[in-house]
C-alpha cells in the first residue's frame, strides 16, 4: 500500500496564500467589522511575512479571524461557505498525483477545523494535519492554537513509525520537516513525464452542489477593499432599484433597470396571457434566487402569482407580484394551485429551494398533476459581489443582497409548452413528466440534474431539514425591531399602487 502526504496551500490548492480564507471566516461567521479589521492588519502581516516571520504573521491572522467566535460557528462556515472557495482553487496537476495513492494525507498550518470537511469529503483525503484551536469551556475560540507548526510534523512521524511515506508532495524552500521521511519528493510545476509513475487511475474531486455565504468573489485584500468601499453604494442602489418595482407599472421597469445596471436577458417566445376560454399557464421556472417569480412577470408586463413554501414577511412587503403560500400538506397545496390555475397564470419552482450552482434539484410532481398547460422557463443569474440567497442566515436580505450587485444580470428562456403527449393526459406518470421538465430545463441551460432535495441542502448547509419556525432566528430580534416599520411599508406600498 503507497502513502501520499501533500501540502495544502500551494500544492494541492493553487493559492498557497490562506489569507482569503480567514477574511471569508471573518466575514461569514462574525461580520463587516472584523473583516475590515483583518483586512486593515494586512499590510503588517504581509511586512512579516517578507521579513521572515510568516508563522507570526498567520498567528495574527489565526487570531483575528477566529477570537471570540463561538466553536460550532466556525464549524458551521468551514461546513457551507469555504469548500466552495477551496474547490475553485484546486490544482489539478497536483490532484492527478494525489489521488492515485491508496492512502492520502494532506498537511496545513490552517486550523484544521476550517480545512478538514473539504479535505476529507471532496479531496478524498484520509487524514488532514493542521492546527488546533484553544476553545473555552463556553464553546468559543480564543483566538490561539495549542501547539506551535512544528507539532505538526512530529504527528506524522508518530503516525508512521518506521514506515516512509511513499511521496510527498511540497512546495520549493517548504520548512516541513515531514519531507524527510518520504521515500520521494515532487515540487511544482508537475510535469506529466514525472508523474506517469504515479499515475493509476484518477478519480474527480467531489464536485460542491451547495455553499452558502454571501460573497461571490474571493475576498482576497485587493477585492475585499471593493467590497467595503462598494457596500455603501450598493445599499442606496437597492433602495433606488427595490423602489422602481414597487412604485412604476411593470411596463416600465424593462426601460428603467438598464439605467441602474440591471439587465435581463429574453430568449424564447412566451405564451399570451389567459383568456376566458383558456384556463391559466403553469409556468414551471427553475430556482435560483427569490427573484425568479418577479423577474418572469417583468418581462410578461403582468404580476403572475407565485407559489412560494416559506418566505419572511418582508420579503412579501418587497414583492410586487402576489404570494400564494403552500402548507406542504399535498391535497391543500393542490387545491390552492387549482383555484389559481382557474384565475389566470401562476409561477412555481418545482425544486422547493434555490440551488447556485449549475445543478437542479429534484422536481417535485405536484405540477404535473394540476395541469397540461406547462410552459418550462430556464431561469438564471449572474452576480458580481454579492449570493442573492442563503440557507444559515436571514432570507429576508435576499432581494437587497441581489440588487447591492453593480450589474445583476438575469437570463430568461422560455421552452415551447409542454405538447399533450408529454403531460399526464397521455398516460405518463406525474413524477414521468416532472423528470422530463427537469432534463430539458437542465439541457437548456447546461446544468446536470440531480436526486437532492430541499432537505438535503439544508441538512449539508445548515444542519436542519430547512423547515422554518416565525419564532426560531438568530435575526428575531431584528425582525422584532422592523415590525413597525414593516406595518408602514406596507401601508405605503398600498398608497403608492394605487395611484397607478
Amino acid at each position: 500500500m503507497e502513502y501520499v502526504v501533500s501540502e495544502l496551500e500551494g500544492i494541492l490548492l493553487k493559492n498557497h496564500d490562506p489569507f482569503c480564507y480567514f477574511m471569508l471566516m471573518a466575514f461569514e461567521a462574525s461580520g463587516l467589522i472584523r473583516f475590515a479589521i483583518l483586512l486593515m492588519l494586512w499590510p503588517i502581516i504581509r511586512v512579516l511575512e517578507l521579513c521572515g516571520k510568516g508563522d507570526v504573521g498567520l498567528k495574527v491572522t489565526i487570531f483575528v479571524a477566529t477570537v471570540g467566535v463561538r466553536i460550532s460557528e466556525i464549524e458551521a462556515v468551514a461546513r457551507a461557505v469555504l469548500p466552495k472557495f477551496y474547490f475553485d482553487d484546486i490544482n489539478m496537476e497536483a490532484w492527478k498525483i494525489f489521488s492515485s495513492f491508496d492512502k492520502r494525507f494532506v498537511v496545513t498550518k490552517t486550523p484544521r477545523i476550517m480545512v478538514e470537511r473539504f479535505v476529507k469529503e471532496h479531496l478524498r483525503a484520509d487524514d488532514v494535519f493542521g492546527t488546533e484551536l484553544v476553545v473555552s469551556k463556553s464553546g468559543f475560540a480564543t483566538g490561539f492554537i495549542k501547539n506551535e507548526f512544528d507539532s505538526i510534523s512530529d504527528r506524522i512521524a508518530a503516525l508512521f513509525g518506521d514506515e516512509q511515506p511513499s511521496l510527498g508532495l511540497c512546495r520549493p524552500k517548504s520548512d516541513y520537516s515531514f519531507l524527510s521521511l518520504c521515500k520521494e519528493q515532487l515540487q511544482p510545476p508537475f510535469l506529466s513525464s514525472k508523474n506517469q509513475d504515479h499515475h493509476q487511475i484518477i478519480i474527480k474531486p467531489l464536485p460542491v452542489i451547495f455553499h452558502d455565504g454571501r460573497l461571490v468573489i474571493r475576498p482576497t485584500p485587493f477585492s475585499s477593499l471593493l467590497i467595503l468601499l462598494w457596500i455603501p453604494f450598493g445599499i442606496i442602489l437597492a433602495i433606488i432599484r427595490i423602489s422602481i418595482g414597487l412604485i412604476f407599472p411593470f411596463w416600465i421597469v424593462p426601460y428603467l433597470t438598464p439605467l441602474f445596471g440591471g439587465k435581463i436577458i429574453v430568449k424564447g417566445k412566451p405564451p399570451p396571457p389567459a383568456s376566458i376560454t383558456n384556463s391559466g399557464v403553469l409556468f414551471v421556472c427553475t430556482h435560483r434566487t427569490l427573484m425568479d417569480p418577479v423577474v418572469l412577470s417583468t418581462v410578461l408586463q403582468r404580476k403572475i402569482p407565485a407559489v412560494t413554501y416559506s418566505i419572511s414577511r418582508f420579503t412579501e412587503i418587497l414583492s410586487p407580484i402576489p404570494t400564494i403560500g403552500l402548507t406542504r400538506i399535498r391535497d391543500i397545496d393542490a387545491q390552492r394551485i387549482k383555484r389559481q390555475l382557474e384565475k389566470g397564470d401562476l409561477a412555481v419552482c418545482p425544486e422547493g429551494t434555490t440551488c447556485r450552482e449549475p445543478f437542479l434539484l429534484r422536481f417535485s410532481a405536484l405540477f404535473a398533476e394540476l395541469t397540461d398547460r406547462i410552459v418550462p422557463v430556464a431561469m438564471n443569474y449572474r452576480v458580481g459581489f454579492f449570493h442573492a440567497t442563503t440557507a444559515r442566515g436571514w432570507k429576508a436580505m435576499d432581494p437587497i443582497f441581489f440588487f447591492m450587485n453593480p450589474r445583476p444580470v438575469y437570463e430568461v428562456t422560455f421552452l415551447n409548452q409542454l405538447p399533450m403527449e408529454a403531460t399526464c393526459s397521455s398516460g405518463k406518470s406525474p413524477h414521468d413528466v416532472a423528470n422530463y421538465v427537469q432534463r430539458i430545463l437542465a439541457a437548456t441551460l447546461g446544468f446536470e440534474c440531480t436526486n437532492f432535495t430541499r432537505k438535503d441542502k439544508y441538512r449539508i448547509l445548515a444542519g436542519n431539514d430547512g423547515t422554518v419556525s416565525q419564532n426560531s432566528s438568530t435575526n428575531y430580534g431584528i425582525k422584532k425591531l422592523l415590525s413597525t416599520f414593516l406595518h408602514v411599508a406596507s401601508t405605503r406600498k398600498k398608497m403608492i399602487m394605487s395611484l397607478f
